[in-house]
């Protein structure tokens, strides 16, 4: 691609004394020619068409690209993420009847990890505490299930299912989990028409299917576009056994410690655990991953 790739932009000027910044002699020791990347001459989102023969469409895309292409300390993590992430995510998508494309709006949402938005949406998927005990999952003091995988990427699916019944596009459902359902219907009901491309939308959400397509495009074809990451260095999942639960623990770290374990250990492997105990109420149980040490 004419491109280098995961080194820093070395522009190097040589100032002139009593230089007040506008004059310089360029230094061409060390110069990088950075180019832009290119935009594919087509790409869909779950098998629908992007209107790439649309000069606004075009630039939308280009700009995401850029974007993230040049970020590349933290694309190559994600990447490596996503080696223990997808799989689980892909999984439960073809269960559920939801389009592969959508672990990409994972990334778009949280770059595959736990994170807390200044919206106060947290997770993998980014959900405010209303909407996921609205799509089943429990918010406590002690348990988040946004911070679970597997129960979070299934709320994901109930959600986006709904969207899609609503709009009848995946495109559309996937812009409504940016902005609500409710918001992206009411403004293409003003708008007059239902089409993503089509409409104005909150900023961030006239970003965020390009942001989805960026990741589709750059993940999906990461070694063309010059991302090479050894197979060995993909991150794996942990080997663990599952221990379940159907009695309080009033002591996390004690109960790391009969397993074999650790405090630590029990904590990231199970980044829903919120407290240093776990009340179980009578007819319930969870599934806590361990890893012996």
């Amino acid at each position: 691609m004419g491109v280098l790739l995961g080194l820093g932009a070395g522009l190097f000027y040589s100032f002139s004394s009593g230089d007040t910044g506008n004059n310089f002699e360029r230094d061409d020791r060390i110069m990088y020619k950075w180019q832009p990347f290119p935009v594919p001459k087509k790409i869909d989102f779950a098998g629908e068409r992007t209107p790439l023969e649309r000069q606004e469409v075009v630039e939308y895309f280009d700009r995401e690209l850029q974007n993230n292409y040049y970020r590349h300390g933290s694309f190559i993590y994600t990447l490596k993420l996503s080696g223990r992430v997808f799989p689980v995510i892909e999984k439960i998508l073809k269960e559920e009847g939801i389009p592969d494309d959508f672990k990409y709006l994972c990334v778009a949402e949280s770059n595959l990890q736990n994170l807390v938005s200044p919206a106060g949406a947290e997770g993998y998927w980014q959900f405010l505490k209303a909407t996921a005990t609205q799509y089943g999952l429990e918010v406590t003091d002690e348990v988040d299930e946004r911070y679970h995988l597997e129960k979070s990427t299934r709320a994901a699916c109930r959600y986006l299912k709904a969207a899609y019944g609503k709009a009848g596009s995946w495109t559309a459902a996937a812009a409504g989990y940016n902005c609500g359902t409710a918001g992206y219907s009411s403004r293409a009901a003003y708008q007059g028409s239902d089409n993503y491309y089509d409409l104005i939308l909150p900023e961030e959400t006239n970003r965020y299917i390009f942001r989805i397509l960026t990741f589709k495009h750059l993940m999906g074809n990461a070694e063309e576009v010059g991302f090479v990451i050894p197979k060995g260095e993909m991150f794996r999942p942990y080997k663990t056994k599952k221990v379940t639960v159907t009695e309080s623990i009033p002591d996390l770290a004690a109960f790391a410690r009969a397993q074999g374990s650790s405090y630590k250990l029990v904590k990231m492997l199970n980044p829903w655990l919120k407290d240093k105990k776990l009340t179980v109420k009578p007819g319930k149980s969870y599934v806590i991953e361990v890893q012996t040490i």
